[in-house]
């Protein structure tokens, strides 16, 4: 279970969603059927063994979210699926009642599944093998290739799948080892001031620092710092 801003529902809900599927509880502290239903949610998601994931909005303070949904009341639950809302309720439902909800988005694992869920090497190809856009598994094989020093393939791999948070980043961090970029030694905050400059002109080094900004991650505070200085540029 996670709450969920404005700030990041797209990273959290959206993305996160290409993966696995993600219900969406809408509530607010003031809400008494939605201090009923979100205990219920949550043992219910949480007993499908993260085959779905449980996002929390309270709407008093992310109206953004709740204008998105086109919310009129609450409680109100959403399932996300592929960036997109494949199904949903309004009001506290009992709790067979949402699990035949959730049970809906959360079919019983797959051979594949099984195998990229053991997370070595040989398992995850033989899931490739079952089902060539496996998202766990390409994006697992694709980390431990990089982490290998084979950019090249795990950028192939990575392009068998609809891009995600999860594998712009992986992605990110292939190409920077294509162009033996090591974030860890070569200082991040030191390359990225030396990439401005160039940023304009060369289309290589926006790509490169678009890139380092990808490694950093959302939550670093540098990123927005360092994307205001590329518009700056750019604009």
């Amino acid at each position: 279970m996670i709450d969920v801003t404005d700030a990041t529902f797209e990273r959290d809900v959206l993305d996160r969603s290409v993966e696995v599927p993600v219900v969406v509880d809408l509530w607010a502290p003031w809400c008494g059927p939605c201090r009923t239903l979100g205990p219920i949610l949550e043992r219910v998601v949480a007993a499908t063994g993260g085959r779905v994931e449980l996002a929390k909005v309270n709407v008093d303070d992310n109206p953004q979210v709740a204008q998105g949904f086109q919310v009129q009341s609450i409680p109100a639950v959403y399932a996300v699926s592929d960036r997109k809302v494949v199904d949903g309720f309004i009001g506290a439902l009992p709790e067979a009642q949402v699990a035949e909800f959730v049970a809906r988005l959360s079919p019983e694992p797959t051979e594949a599944d099984l195998l990229a869920s053991r997370g070595d090497e040989a398992s995850l190809r033989q899931a490739l093998e079952l089902q060539h856009d496996h998202p766990v598994a390409v994006i697992a094989l694709a980390r431990l290739l990089v982490a290998r020093g084979e950019p090249d393939e795990a950028l192939d791999l990575l392009a068998r799948i609809p891009e995600s948070g999860e594998s712009r980043q992986v992605a990110a961090e292939a190409r920077l080892a294509r162009q033996h970029v090591d974030v860890a030694s070569d200082g991040i905050d030191e390359r990225l001031q030396g990439l401005l400059d160039r940023v304009k002109a060369d289309e290589a080094a926006r790509q490169e620092f678009l890139d380092l900004l990808e490694t950093l991650g959302p939550d670093d505070p540098r990123t927005a710092d360092y994307r205001r200085a590329l518009a700056a540029r750019l604009f």
